[in-house]
């Protein structure tokens, strides 16, 4: 089937007059049962919340449902048997119940809502753009959650580089091996199809030259979204959403110092809480320094020294009554210094010089309320019950790089605006929306290659239910970029999901497919490197290419297993995507770099063939009680695994074997096949925590011409433990922890040297990066809560 035919079908399923005429609930008709729902948040209740059957309609064709009174309490009736209903709020995360019951009797139960706090819809309300829980979103998302969070974050405070470069599926890979600039990869595809979201907003903005070094460390959760979807402009290989923490009902301070043997430090201040009734609060700000260091003591840096300054406050805001609002804004400054030493020299005797200066700030918002009885637009009574949001961003950041002799001067900057209402009726949930973003690049020193790509769209979407087993969710996006044309990006989702009693209860199996489009920048990996000088101009600028276009489709298959000795949760997926017109960097013959004496300079060029990939993703989680709970209510120490298999297969057109319109296929270069993962750790809620982590990355093929040491990388494996303890004070909570990270010393400089004997093409001095510069790392220092 056509990608540009999935949306219709969806739009057919919902529509579709078999799902409102079928008896109601699996032809069960005369059998009824109560339900009554109590929605309570911790000890208080929940007024307001919808209560409504997911597989169940009334005989207008209109799902059954309630909502909760000033007690938090509503009943329903429905017919008896296996049913699925849905408890959602305006600014709590919904919950679905699965239950049976029986006829012609009462069935009571609660429900805990968890507040959001004004939280952003994020990936899953992007993907979807309905309030449901991941289980049952038609499209996959994974997300790491805060435990994971604050475990990898106390590894590395500075840094989300582990954080992403544990999640099955993503590598972090260094574009500047002096500076330390790291991009994300997802499934394969390079790291500019991968678009980068806080809390649901581009404050990152087009990624370009961003380090995920600079990244702010407040985070609650972060979400992936892998595979081309067309959700956002720009998404082309998968979305990353970095959710921040969201404030309590009660003051909350954390501080925090981290010091490393490699001479890194950290101090970190997270303030958060509650501003009256409707108001509260976060403030992140950090300070940040790391020395520069020669780890083979040849005279070139292998780990870049920087100093970097960070704040960030956000505020929310909460009626109670279905209008939430969340505002934030940061700024970042930075300077990092990398290239040769002060005493250093390179092959010729000569010196060479790279520094970046960073400066960034953004602002964003979000506003989201219901519509109801008493605010429905004259004429518009359709429209009641639904959710409007509205959301903007604009962030700016300038760059002063120096590569050797020469120095670049560059502004990157976004806006983004989307306004979008979502309607829910019967089985079905309808949104439509309209956005618009402006992505702007200036270099003040490099002529030929600046742009302002203006992309206003629209988008439609429908979610529906058909039955108890089976989600099917539809989408469709239209982009009119203003330089590459316009674009529709369908994309189709069906979760199916197990009802049996038996080992496979509550598993579930989603098949998806979909497309985006990717407006081409001069800014790729291995320009990053080296900077715009040595790229030859073409005529007509960036407008000379043709968007980049991307498809992919998914399956996977898992779910809970209840054990009696624990709780084991297991997932296969296989993925496949193709990558069209794919821009690619190839030597200039015969034209030398300014101020670069015998280097080859660079020419942008669309690949003939498309980048091909596809893989498998194997994901085993266990959950084991070590005892029985110790007296007090203290919970036993728990035994937590995570083993994970990525086999990932990409191969795209090699450069110098493209004749006409045919090329040599070759491996992606920097694309293991096999990775595998490790984790295990043994924690007491609140008290203590010890983890064991290992990791094997297999073989990489490697660019020639940019190193002529190997032509594929070695295996390797690397180890890190963690330790952390609580300690009760009068002023606070002190958890003082330390991290042993690459214990077995893998070094890229420990078999081959990171500088190339002469200078390479655009300019270089080093080679990529295949594995750790750092080798073994201590950290260690103290979070305090008060």
């Amino acid at each position: 089937m056509r990608p540009t035919r999935w949306c219709t079908l969806a739009l057919l399923l919902a529509v579709s007059r078999p799902l409102q005429a079928q008896s109601t609930a699996a032809g069960v008709t005369d059998s009824l049962a109560t339900l009554r729902v109590t929605a309570r948040q911790a000890d208080d209740p929940v007024p307001g919340a919808m209560v409504r059957s997911l597989d169940a309609i009334d005989e207008a064709g209109r799902a059954i449902g309630a909502v909760t009174d000033a007690d938090g309490r509503a009943t329903i009736r429905l017919p008896a048997g296996a049913r699925r209903v849905l408890v959602s709020r305006l600014g709590f995360r919904a919950d679905t119940l699965t239950l049976t019951l029986r006829a012609a009797q009462d069935t009571s139960v609660v429900v805990h809502l968890e507040s959001l706090a004004a939280d952003v819809e994020a990936v899953v309300g992007s993907a979807t753009r309905t309030e449901r829980r991941l289980e049952d979103t038609p499209l996959r998302v994974e997300v790491v959650d805060e435990e994971e969070v604050t475990e990898k974050l106390a590894m590395r405070p500075a840094s989300i580089q582990m954080l992403l470069a544990e999640t099955g599926g993503l590598r972090v890979q260094t574009t500047s091996p002096s500076l330390g600039n790291a991009n994300v990869r997802v499934q394969g595809l390079r790291g500019r199809y991968a678009l980068l979201l806080t809390d649901g907003l581009p404050l990152a903005g087009d990624g370009a030259g961003f380090s995920l070094l600079q990244t702010p460390i407040d985070l609650g959760r972060v979400e992936v979204l892998k595979g081309a979807t067309g959700l956002y402009t720009g998404g082309a290989g998968g979305v990353i959403n970095l959710v921040s923490r969201r404030p309590g009902r009660e003051r909350e301070h954390t501080a925090l110092l981290n010091q490393t043997s490699r001479g890194g430090s950290d101090a970190v201040g997270f303030f958060t809480g509650p501003l009256g009734e409707r108001w509260g609060y976060t403030l992140l700000g950090g300070v940040h320094r790391q020395q520069r260091n020669d780890l083979d003591a040849d005279g070139w840096t292998d780990m870049p020294g920087y100093e970097r300054a960070a704040v960030r406050p956000r505020l929310f805001y909460d009626d109670g009554s279905g209008r939430t609002a969340f505002f934030t804004g940061g700024f970042t400054a930075e300077d990092r210094v990398g290239g040769t030493m002060r005493a250093g020299v390179l092959p010729g005797g000569a010196s060479f010089a790279e520094d970046v200066r960073v400066r960034r700030g953004d602002v964003g918002v979000l506003a989201r309320w219901a519509i109801t009885d008493s605010t429905t637009p004259v004429g518009l009574s359709a429209l009641r019950g639904a959710i409007v949001t509205v959301r903007g961003s604009a962030a700016e950041q300038r760059h002063g790089h120096r590569f050797g002799e020469v120095r670049e001067q560059d502004r990157h900057r976004t806006w983004f605006g989307e306004a979008s209402v979502a309607v829910p009726r019967g089985r079905a949930t309808y949104v439509a929306g309209a956005a618009f973003q402006q992505d702007a690049y200036y270099n003040a020193n490099v002529t030929g290659w600046n742009y302002t790509f203006n992309t206003p769209a629209a988008f439609a979407q429908v979610d529906v239910d058909p039955s108890a087993w089976l989600s099917v969710s539809g989408s469709a996006r239209v982009d009119a970029h203003d330089v590459y044309g316009t674009f529709v990006n369908p994309r189709l989702s069906v979760l199916l999901r197990s009802l049996s009693e038996g080992a496979l209860a509550r598993w579930t199996a989603r098949v998806s497919g979909g497309t985006g489009m990717f407006a081409p920048t001069p800014l790729i990996e291995e320009v990053e490197a080296v900077g715009l000088t040595p790229v030859v101009p073409v005529p007509g600028g960036i407008a000379t290419f043709i968007a980049e276009r991307a498809r992919s489709a998914s399956v996977d298959v898992g779910g809970p297993m209840a054990l009696s000795w624990g709780a084991l949760e297991v997932n296969a997926t296989a993925v496949a995507s193709r990558l069209t017109h794919p821009l690619q960097v190839r030597a200039a013959d015969g034209v030398t770099a300014t101020g670069a004496t015998g280097a080859t300079r660079l020419a942008l060029a669309h690949a003939p063939a498309p980048t091909r990939t596809y893989g498998t993703e194997l994901l085993a989680r266990l959950v084991r009680p070590l005892g029985a709970a110790r007296e007090g209510g203290t919970e036993a120490p728990a035994l937590r695994v995570t083993a994970t298999y990525v086999y990932l297969r990409s191969t795209e057109c090699d450069p110098d074997g493209i004749a006409g319109t045919t090329c040599a296929r070759r491996e992606v270069p920097l694309t293991p096949r096999h990775a595998v993962t490790f984790v295990a750790s043994v924690e007491q809620e609140g008290k203590s925590r010890v983890g064991l982590e290992v990791y094997y990355t297999g073989r990489q093929s490697l660019e020639r011409d940019v190193n002529p040491y190997r032509r594929q990388s070695r295996p390797y494996v690397l180890v890190g433990l963690l330790g952390e303890r609580a300690f009760e004070t009068r002023a606070g909570v002190a958890r003082l922890f330390v991290n042993l990270e690459n214990l077995t010393n893998v070094r890229q400089t420990r078999f081959d040297s990171l500088v190339l004997p002469a200078r390479g093409r655009g300019g270089r001095w080093t080679t990529d990066v295949w594995t750790e510069l750092v080798g073994f790392t201590v950290n260690g220092g103290v979070r305090f809560g008060f």
